[in-house]
């Protein structure tokens, strides 16, 4: 009687625990990266030469993607190829900020995923300050939406600088710039030397190269250096400003100067502007 009873307490207490670990939220497990996505765990700024460092900003969990968007994935949902260099595996290029929004909507709903933007094409954005930018959609957040978005900078500069796992490196996994990024010296026929120089730049048919071909940084995130200039969500200027001339731009290109190839180099660009060295990578929330 006593084992039998035994035994049936025993039973109990093998259910109690299986509940409560079931219980526990799915959120509290890391979750597995893919092969598009990767997860970055939130907190302050590590890299000691961000723009964020010291500062106080704490960053939530999210997603970034784990390469640039590839003339492939852009295809595959906007169904025509804008890009000046062609190739399935290379970075769209030629894409403007209203472009990407788009695309970030279109691929949410492609996956089945709740758009994260909603566009007013009817209505022009007050807060669009631009004299050349004649497109000026009002966009705007749909709070709690699960789908694409583009990174606002702090995220694309804390993910670029290695977040929790940083090793302070200058350019996105390396502080030797031809180890982590495509820029004007390192991207066509031959190595250049000597000052930027458009003419020798195209003589040298410098262009964009296949994603993932540069050593990744600290998270496994590839060209953030290099390749392409990426849009952020933000107007450039004072970080969390809510209007602007200019939308940032991060991460440098094939045609850029080393410079802009570093983590904390901040570019700016008309959102209606459109360049062969102009891409993007998505993100999502948690």
């Amino acid at each position: 009687m006593r084992k039998k009873l035994f035994i049936v307490l025993f039973i109990a207490i093998l259910v109690v625990v299986s509940a409560c670990s079931q219980e526990k939220p799915e959120h509290s497990k890391k979750p597995e990266p893919n092969d598009n996505l990767v997860w970055v765990q939130g907190g302050k700024f590590t890299n000691n030469k961000s723009n964020y460092y010291g500062k106080s900003a704490i960053l939530p969990n999210f997603y970034i993607g784990k390469y640039e968007v590839t003339q492939q994935e852009w295809t595959q949902v906007m169904g025509s190829n804008p890009s000046q260099f062609i190739g399935d595996h290379l970075p769209v290029e030629r894409v403007s900020w209203y472009d990407v929004v788009e695309y970030c909507n279109q691929r949410s709903i492609k996956e089945g995923l709740q758009p994260y933007y909603h566009i007013d094409k009817n209505k022009q954005d007050p807060n669009n300050h631009s004299d050349n930018d004649h497109v000026k959609w009002t966009i705007t957040i749909n709070e709690g939406a699960n789908g694409y978005r583009l990174p606002t900078e702090a995220e694309w500069e804390y993910a670029a600088g290695g977040g929790q796992m940083s090793k302070s490196y200058t350019y996105s996994g390396s502080n030797n710039a031809d180890e982590a990024a495509w820029y004007w010296k390192n991207a066509g026929d031959q190595y250049l030397t000597g000052d930027w120089n458009w003419p020798i730049i195209e003589k040298n048919h410098n262009q964009t190269k296949t994603v993932g071909g540069k050593k990744p940084n600290e998270l496994g995130l590839y060209d953030m250096s290099g390749n392409v200039r990426e849009w952020c969500w933000n107007w450039y200027g004072d970080q969390d400003r809510d209007s602007g001339v200019y939308r940032v731009v991060k991460g440098g290109g094939w045609l850029g100067d080393v410079r802009s190839s570093e983590i904390t180099y901040r570019g700016k660009f008309e959102a209606n502007g459109l360049g062969p060295d102009q891409g993007f990578r998505v993100s999502r929330g948690e």
